[in-house]
């Protein structure tokens, strides 16, 4: 960096609403991720970015700074293109697991670089982990070798990607600054602009059980990241769907992957295959397919089950074992349905918060996760429940962490006397 800047400068400029210049922005990344800049003053500017926020073209020095942190994957030696996905987090969100593979099978590419769960809402690659022998961490020339010959992969990000994103997100989760769009979408987006991808496609997920509860919130994230990514030279599109209800009929970490394996096999629950599928059709399209490839549709490779050979090589190609036993849970308790009816609604946060006090999910990075613990739910949106009969499950391998969970579900669950009015998943969707 051939200029130098006072970090208290820069810091007042923020407070007072001013847009740092292309230089200070440049220098101020550079200098937190190489420890010139105390953690304490990059809180005070994170602070009031949450505050006064930045300018479009402030925003995209910021995220080009962070990209240029560390290095940039080169996947063109992969031989087709290549999307990802990435979605900003929901309870029962096994999309990937059954997306990655299904994308694959109708000739796209797909390095899904994911995260860990944080929170009650579950990560990629806890879920993943629940699969004996399965490792999440693999060097980039496996990577690429791995999408050649299979086309998938789902595994951690290195840490020579956006390593400034790494000490800022570690920072903005003690110093409350978290609940910022601009914040947001260059953490987001630095990643997935460094993964090399040529195209993207973001599930905004909006609702009670997701990180926006607002659907304008969502919309601006989204446009903010679209914009990001077009600007990068990524063609990327959003999609926003609905979160008010945990998707599928689980969370946690093993009873997801066994649906997830359900659902490639032709089977699982209609709204996980609904957003899958409108997810996939959309990457398809952004990665610019053609031909035989592009005639068949999603939903008809995923319901005759042709994806499913590529999730087996795929799990193979990483070590593990595609035949093996899931764990399963030594304790499971059941919650009975308190009236008879029709279910209305399942708070999804609920759903994410019990299955976080069962062990599925972590307070802080460095907690462990149990891949047994979990919550399942016998009935979908919509469907006839009797008084009495079970309606939920409690997977746990620790008995103690019952009775915090049963408290999450206290008021989780309304039955009407009629069925309630069909809702949609696919909200809106955002192009650039």
């Amino acid at each position: 960096m051939s200029a130098d800047f006072d970090v208290v400068d820069l810091i007042r400029a923020k407070r007072d609403g001013r847009c740092l210049p292309a230089e200070a922005v440049d220098w101020l990344v550079d200098a937190y991720t190489h420890g010139r800049v105390a953690d304490e003053q990059m809180s005070a500017y994170l602070m009031a970015v949450v505050w006064r926020g930045m300018s479009p073209a402030e925003l995209a020095r910021w995220t080009t700074a962070m990209i240029d942190s560390g290095e940039r994957l080169d996947l063109a030696g992969v031989g087709r293109a290549t999307v990802d996905k990435h979605s900003t987090g929901g309870v029962g969100d096994k999309v990937s697991l059954v997306l990655v593979p299904l994308v694959a099978a109708c000739g796209v590419a797909v390095p899904q670089l994911s995260g860990r769960g944080l929170g009650h809402t579950g990560g990629t690659l806890d879920k993943m982990e629940s699969i004996p022998g399965w490792r999440a961490d693999l060097p980039v020339e496996r990577m690429c070798r791995q999408l050649a010959e299979v086309g998938a992969v789902i595994c951690a990000a290195g840490a020579g990607l956006a390593p400034a994103d790494r000490r800022l997100y570690a920072l903005r989760d003690v110093t409350g600054t978290v609940e910022s769009i601009p914040l947001i979408a260059s953490s987001i987006m630095s990643k997935k602009i460094a993964e090399g991808t040529s195209a993207l496609v973001l599930d905004v997920k909006v609702g009670s059980g997701a990180f926006m509860t607002s659907l304008d919130d969502a919309r601006e994230l989204a446009r903010t990241m679209v914009g990001l990514g077009t600007a990068a030279g990524v063609r990327t599109e959003a999609v926003l769907t609905g979160m008010d209800h945990p998707l599928g009929r689980t969370a946690g970490n093993a009873l997801e992957v066994a649906e997830a394996v359900d659902t490639l096999r032709g089977g699982g629950p209609k709204d996980l295959v609904e957003v899958t599928v409108a997810l996939a059709r959309v990457m398809i399209e952004l990665a610019g397919t053609g031909g035989a490839r592009a005639a068949r549709d999603p939903a008809e490779v995923l319901a005759a089950g042709d994806a499913y050979p590529v999730w087996r090589a795929m799990v193979a190609a990483q070590g593990g074992d595609p035949d093996a036993v899931l764990p399963r849970a030594t304790h499971i308790e059941t919650v009975p349905a308190p009236a008879s009816g029709y279910l209305a609604s399942l708070d999804a946060r609920a759903v994410g918060v019990a299955a976080w006090r069962l062990g599925a999910g972590r307070a802080r990075k460095e907690d462990a996760v149990s891949a047994t613990a979990g919550v399942r739910w016998r009935a979908g949106i919509g469907d006839r429940v009797t008084v009495g009969e079970p309606l939920l499950e409690l997977h746990t391998d620790d008995p103690n962490t019952l009775g915090r969970a049963l408290a999450a579900l206290a008021d989780a669950v309304t039955v009407t006397p009629q069925p309630p009015p069909p809702t949609p998943l696919v909200l809106d969707h955002i192009r650039a």
